[in-house]
């Protein structure tokens, strides 16, 4: 049995999942490149280790299903997950985090409910959640963007290397908080305070320093995926609107209590990745159009609930997890009209 080739009846291009899963490896070099530039060797590092973790962890259990490893390893479907995980932990995680993250997200997130297509989460958010709360301390610690550094240097790659493998305290030197962190501790600054005092604020071209062309690259590398028709417009759309419109909302002209602007939560930490190469994930999402938008603005509303009176200074994946959730109940009340029928219940419901 080979890759399915052939296409459905409302799909334009007949791309196997392999392809697919390749462009979306390809749409990603842009916040790759970004990532890279700005913090230097770590998230080349991520993407090496969650590749050869996940992959050993697919192999692993489809061995011990006695499944053909070659022909479900060459879907791409593991690589995918494993370089969204490296591109969302920290650049400078130890080596250790990175493989518990990539053996979650196989092992538990996937394999365990039979593999790809079969798992109702997206599996490099539950990986990326459960290092998040299991080792809270690893999971923050970012180092400020080269442009913030006052030597304009950061970690050489045996440096990196050293703060990876063996604990190397030298990548002390260069951490720093990130924008939201900054906002959710800003102790009880206007907003324009916040945006005069800080770095990370003051010497940015749209709202915060390396963070905003992060999320621009993604965006870009999106906007490739929607070109290509890799998926539909309005999960990433919707999520996008519902926190702008959130974030409007409650700005409140900038008082101490402000969520922080509309372009400070679009263009700071996850927000373009989680749109364009999370939400957008066919299997963990909302399955007609009119679910897809439902799905992504309640992704986009919990995004600002839980990073404006949560815990966590950024809410990616706790949002698209708690939706994840939701889907088959979006699913049940959004049927879209199966092909051949009229209405959309005669294909679910037995008439009597």
């Amino acid at each position: 049995m080979g890759l399915i080739n052939a296409s459905s009846p409302h799909t334009h291009h007949q791309r196997n999942t392999a392809d697919m899963m390749q462009l979306v490896i390809i749409a990603t070099t842009p916040g790759f490149v970004a990532l890279s530039y700005l913090f230097g060797w770590g998230t080349l590092i991520n993407v090496i280790i969650a590749a050869i973790a996940t992959l050993a962890s697919e192999a692993f259990v489809l061995k011990l299903r006695n499944r053909r490893v070659a022909f479900y390893l060459k879907d791409n479907s593991a690589l995918v997950t494993a370089v969204l995980l490296g591109l969302a932990l920290p650049p400078y995680a130890p080596w250790w985090i990175v493989v518990i993250g990539a053996a979650t997200a196989i092992i538990l997130a996937k394999q365990l409910y039979g593999g790809m297509g079969l798992n109702p989460f997206n599996p490099a958010m539950i990986a990326y959640v459960v290092l998040l709360i299991s080792f809270p301390i690893e999971m923050t610690r970012w180092i400020s963007p080269v442009n913030l550094n006052t030597d304009g240097q950061l970690p050489s790659l045996i440096e990196t290397l050293s703060a990876v493998f063996n604990h190397s305290s030298i990548i002390d030197a260069y951490t720093g908080a990130t924008p939201l962190d900054v906002f959710k501790n800003h102790s009880g600054l206007l907003v324009e305070q916040i945006h005069h005092q800080e770095p990370l604020f003051n010497h940015s071209v749209f709202v915060s320093v390396g963070w905003e062309w992060i999320n621009l690259a993604f965006l870009a590398g999106g906007l490739f995926l929607l070109q290509q028709r890799i998926f539909t417009w309005h999960a990433p759309v919707s999520m996008l609107v519902a926190l702008t419109l959130m974030s409007i909302l409650f700005y409140d002209s900038g008082s101490s209590t402000s969520g922080g602007t509309p372009l400070m939560h679009l263009l700071s930490g996850g927000t373009m990745l989680g749109a364009f190469f999370i939400v957008t994930d066919p299997v963990s999402s909302a399955v007609s159009n009119k679910g897809r938008i439902i799905y992504g603005a309640g992704i986009g509303i919990l995004i600002y609930i839980i990073r404006v009176w949560g815990n966590y200074p950024d809410a990616v994946a706790f949002a698209v997890l708690l939706m994840n959730f939701a889907a088959p109940f979006i699913d049940y009340y959004t049927l879209p009209r199966t092909y051949g029928h009229t209405k959309a219940e005669s294909a679910t419901r037995r008439k009597d």
